[in-house]
């Protein structure tokens, strides 16, 4: 009895940190974490293996609030559970990941409890989540995550890994398309390590989801191979824990659970409301839910005697005692298999392994040459057979942007048999994002692919692993016009622009096989950014490195590839990709012609404006105004490398239908056109 007595009274800690922190901060909402406290209280007080401690701990259970509009439940369960914080190196630092003083500042500048939950600001938060259904989609890399790891790293009798993953979702998630793309692959791979809970409340922001989401979500997710379960009362304890029970035992397949409620449990006067969704109570409402809670009504950010002791013995003990269990397994497993057990060290640090990058290819020069796609292709191979835990996949175009792992012994990542090194996304661009990511939270070290005009469907996910500092990983192939016959649908303009424009981001897009190389050498090295890298369909010349700068150069983002013979340039060409080798054959015949003509490779933009002054100033000196840039996408952006006075060729429209070297000439992709465009300039500017 005692013990009811205190659950209930923790329940009422969390909701009412909520409506003081919603209050106080004049913003927020409410109702789902009103209504989701017995949930949240239940998982980790009675369920979960996570110990506060140490929020990192390789082998804990994984929660994510996918509805991350309900944030206060995890900013009230962090600080009453006294989750410790740790810092970029992952190393602890001696402070609570959330106090109390941070819920009193919810949503204000600097507090660790912000409007959504988020990843590497606040110790304990395993995924940012703001964008609805992202959360769930994300915890299915993580379940895919935790099956990998068990496949290769579990022994007899030395289970490291072996957790579960609890993702809360609302009526929102379940709308979103993403949400269904990752609960298909996760039915299909039979993950069984994952539990979806969702709020079954019948509200969205603007009224009763009856006006546009009436669908049978139970049958839903059967027809995806789930386990379906419900509990009828979201206040039941006792039944919440049982389905919790019924999900651990259940194997082969997720598990789906349908929690009935009503936004604002608990608040007498404000069941059923949209309002309680999604701002404040009001004073007069506040006094009287907390009324009705028992809970002094004039009490602010009050957390009753003997609360943070009823977290300490509940989830606090189990949490140390599993913990100290897996330290001691894991002392034994590193005297026992001292390779395996360093691989998980170097992993948990975001490290690599000695030797990651010993025999990636060189290129000879080749006139004809070879696709970027080729050329990736090759280099993933070494790369997966280098890096233990380096693997991925595409959405459903591996043959043709040559993103399958082809060695012997690879495999391929399906129910039942978790250690191929080749995932199978389906064409589910959207959801292999968030996997993607869910891999990277898990310390994998992930790639996700697909044509790059499809980036569309993935840039969500994208930005979200810039926001979360992730180094993720997608190779794009099909960079411009090279499928010409395919049309406008499969031709990319504006994707440059738009990915460049995404803080955090590394965008590569080498001009040849050797530039692909050293493009993945630089974005491996990455620890907490994310990277894409866009590549060719069609052959790129394989330049002579004798004769032009090595391609070494692409980890400064842009580099002199080639210059006239003696003095200053009076003209520059800057290209990426396979305008590279466009540029070059301008820079040939100008110089033949007596122009100081300079070659500027820049495959990633975001890599050059890391650089000192001193080196930019170098590559394209100030002085010389006459600047040309060629790529085959929208134009935007290249004004600050070509100045008012400079040109771009690039596009300002959609593409065709038709063969490449068509499309080359309709658009002005042609040696002839890049030096007359030059001397126009040069005549305009001497």
């Amino acid at each position: 009895m005692q013990d009811d007595k205190m659950a209930q009274l923790a329940i009422n800690t969390i909701r009412t940190l909520t409506i003081d922190a919603v209050q106080a901060a004049k913003s927020g909402h409410p109702g789902a974490p009103m209504a989701l406290a017995p949930l949240v209280y239940t998982i980790w007080n009675h369920v979960m293996r996570f110990d506060p401690q140490d929020p990192i701990w390789p082998n804990r259970d994984r929660f994510v609030l996918s509805n991350g509009h309900a944030s206060m439940l995890v900013w009230s369960i962090l600080h009453l559970t006294g989750v410790q914080a740790v810092n970029a190196e992952y190393e602890k630092v001696g402070t609570p990941s959330v106090t109390l003083d941070d819920i009193r500042r919810f949503r204000q500048l600097g507090s660790k409890a912000p409007g959504h939950p988020e990843y590497h600001w606040t110790s304990g938060v395993e995924a940012t989540t703001g964008p609805l259904g992202q959360g769930v989609a994300t915890s299915v890399g993580m379940a895919i995550a935790q099956k990998w790891l068990a496949n290769r790293y579990n022994k007899p009798d030395l289970e490291i890994f072996d957790y579960n993953i609890y993702a809360v979702c609302g009526d929102g998630c379940m709308m979103e398309g993403i949400a269904s793309e990752a609960a298909s692959v996760a039915g299909h791979l039979g993950l069984d390590n994952l539990c979806w809970i969702y709020d079954n409340n019948h509200i969205s922001i603007e009224g009763s989801t009856r006006i546009a989401f009436t669908e049978d979500i139970a049958a839903r997710f059967l027809g995806y191979g789930w386990n379906v379960l419900r509990v009828g009362d979201a206040n039941d304890i006792e039944r919440i824990e049982n389905a919790l029970t019924t999900f651990r035992q259940t194997k082969g397949r997720p598990t789906f659970i349908i929690l009935d409620t009503h936004i604002g449990y608990g608040s007498p006067h404000r069941q059923d409301s949209a309002e309680a969704h999604g701002e404040p109570l009001g004073d007069e409402e506040v006094r009287l839910t907390k009324k009705g809670y028992g809970w002094p009504e004039d009490a602010k950010f009050l957390v009753p005697d003997g609360i943070y002791d009823h977290f300490k013995a509940g989830i606090g003990q189990r949490g140390s005692e599993a913990r100290s269990q897996w330290n001691d397994l894991f002392a034994k497993y590193k005297s026992q298999v001292p390779a395996l057990a360093a691989e998980i060290d170097q992993m948990q640090k975001r490290e690599l392994p000695s030797g990651w990058d010993k025999n990636l290819p060189v290129f000879p020069p080749d006139a004809k040459g070879l696709a970027g796609r080729e050329a990736s292709g090759k280099v993933l191979n070494v790369l997966a057979q280098n890096i233990p835990w380096f693997l991925g996949g595409s959405a459903d175009l591996g043959p043709s942007n040559k993103t399958l792992l082809t060695y012997e012994g690879a495999g391929h990542f399906q129910p039942g048999s978790y250690g191929g090194k080749n995932m199978h996304y389906g064409v589910r661009e959207h959801s292999m994002g968030a996997i993607v990511n869910g891999m990277s939270l898990s310390k994998l070290r992930p790639y996700g692919a697909t044509f790059f005009i499809f980036s569309d469907y993935a840039r969500p996910a994208i930005r979200l692993s810039a926001l979360m500092e992730l180094p993720t990983l997608m190779v794009f192939s099909h960079d411009a016009m090279g499928d010409g016959e395919d049309g406008p649908t499969h031709q990319p303009i504006e994707h440059l622009a738009s990915l460049r424009a995404i803080p955090g981001l590394v965008v590569l897009r080498p001009g040849d096989a050797n530039e692909v190389v050293e493009a993945y050498r630089y974005i491996l090295q990455l620890r907490h950014k994310p990277a894409l890298i866009v590549v060719s369909r069609q052959p790129l010349p394989t330049l002579d490195r004798t004769k032009y700068a090595p391609a070494a150069g692409v980890s400064r983002g842009a580099y002199i590839l080639a210059d006239a013979p003696g003095t200053n340039p009076e003209i520059i060409l800057i290209a990426s990709g396979s305008e590279v080798s466009l540029a070059v054959q301008a820079h040939e015949q100008l110089v033949a012609e007596g122009i100081r003509s300079r070659v500027v490779s820049m495959p990633s933009w975001d890599i050059f404006e890391d650089q000192p002054r001193e080196y930019r100033d170098s590559v394209l000196p100030p002085s010389v105004t006459a600047r040309v840039a060629i790529e085959q996408a929208s134009t935007f952006g290249w004004q600050c490398y070509v100045g008012t006075t400079g040109r771009v060729i690039g596009m300002k429209t959609f593409g065709a239908s038709a063969p490449l070297k068509e499309l080359q000439k309709k658009f002005g992709f042609e040696p002839d056109r890049v030096v007359s465009v030059a001397k126009e300039l040069l005549g305009a500017t001497h």
